[in-house]
C-alpha cells in the first residue's frame, strides 16, 4: 500500500474529541521510546514517519524514562509542532493545585513547545478529583493546555469525576484495550459512548502480542489475518477501531512497524470476521477490575 492511499484510510478512520476536534483513529505512544541512547536517531525516524503518514496524535508522559521519552519527542516534532497532537500525562503525586502547575511545565520543557493539545492524569492517586479538575481547568485558562482528561478510570471513577465542578470538561480516558483485553466492554465502554467521549487504548497490540501471545498465534485471527492479506497483529489493531469511538495508540519504534500499524486503518473487518474473533477472543460476562499494566 503507497502512502498516499494509507494517509487516505487515517483521513477516513477518524475519532471525534468532545469540543469537535476530529483526530486520526491510530496514534502514536511512546512507552520505553526514549530509553536506549543507541535507539534514539531509529525511534525519533519512527515518529517523524507516523507524522508523514498523518499518525498525528503523539501520546507520552513524565513516567516514561522519567522524561527522558518527552525528551525524544520534543526533537522528533522539532520543527513540526503544528501537525502534531501533543499529549502528555501527570503523575498522581502530582495531580494537586501546588504542583500540577510545575509537573506541566517541566513537561513542555522537555518537549520543547509552550502547550499540549491534551494533558492526562495518569492515574488515580490520593489528590480529591475536585483538585485536580481545578488544577486542570487553571491550566488551561493560562493556556498550557487546550483540553484534559485521564487515564486508567474505569466507570465508577468516571461517575464520580462527572460529580465535581467542570469534571464533564474531560476529553477522554486513557485504559488499557485490545482484542485479549476486553474487560471495559462491560460497562465502561458504552458509558463512554453515552456520554459522547471517546477511549483512548493504549497497548492495542498487546505490546506486540507479548500481553497475549494468541494474538500472535490464533488460528481464527490468522485465518482473517490471510484473509485480508494482513499480519494478525493489523487484524487486532483494526478490530479496536470498529466502533468509531476508540482511538489506538500502538508504540512503534521502527519506521516499518509504523508504516504496518497505519495500514491498520485500511483494513474493513467483515461482520463474519467480527463475529470469528469474538468466538476466539470471548467479551467479558462480568464486571472485571480494570486491566492495567
Amino acid at each position: 500500500m503507497d502512502q498516499q492511499a494509507i494517509s487516505k484510510a487515517l483521513q477516513q478512520q477518524t475519532v471525534t474529541l468532545p469540543d469537535g476536534t476530529r483526530l486520526p483513529a491510530i496514534g502514536q505512544g511512546t512507552w520505553n521510546i526514549g530509553d536506549d541512547p543507541s535507539r534514539k536517531n531509529q525511534e525519533i525516524a519512527a515518529l517523524r514517519r507516523g507524522l508523514e503518514l498523518g499518525m498525528t496524535v503523539i501520546d507520552t508522559a513524565e513516567m516514561y524514562g522519567e522524561g527522558k521519552s518527552e525528551q525524544l519527542v520534543g526533537e522528533a516534532i522539532q520543527g513540526k509542532r503544528e501537525q502534531v497532537f501533543l499529549v502528555s500525562k501527570a503523575y498522581p503525586q502530582n495531580a494537586g493545585l501546588e504542583r500540577i502547575k510545575k509537573a506541566c511545565e517541566n513537561s513542555l520543557k522537555r518537549l520543547g513547545t509552550d502547550s499540549l493539545d491534551l494533558y492526562l492524569l495518569h492515574w488515580r492517586g490520593r489528590v480529591p478529583l475536585a483538585e485536580t479538575v481545578e488544577g486542570m481547568e487553571q491550566l488551561k485558562a493560562e493556556g498550557k493546555i487546550k483540553r484534559w482528561g485521564v487515564s486508567n478510570f474505569d466507570t465508577a471513577d468516571m461517575e464520580e469525576l462527572w460529580s465535581v465542578p467542570n469534571g464533564s470538561n474531560c476529553a477522554t480516558n486513557q485504559v488499557l484495550y485490545h482484542l485479549g483485553s476486553r474487560g471495559i466492554e462491560y460497562d465502561l465502554k458504552d458509558w463512554h459512548k453515552a456520554h459522547s467521549v471517546p477511549i483512548m487504548a493504549y497497548s492495542p497490540l498487546a505490546q506486540g502480542g507479548s500481553l497475549r501471545r494468541e494474538l500472535l498465534t490464533n488460528a481464527a485471527l490468522k485465518k482473517i489475518a490471510d484473509k485480508h492479506h494482513a499480519a494478525p497483529l493489523q487484524i487486532a489493531l483494526a478490530w479496536t477501531l470498529r466502533s468509531g469511538n476508540v482511538l489506538a495508540i500502538p508504540k512503534a519504534g521502527q519506521a516499518a512497524h509504523v508504516e504496518a500499524n497505519a495500514q491498520a486503518a485500511a483494513i474493513e473487518l467483515a461482520p463474519e470476521d467480527l463475529k470469528q474473533l469474538d468466538q476466539a477472543f470471548p467479551g467479558p460476562g462480568h464486571k472485571t477490575p480494570l486491566d492495567i499494566i
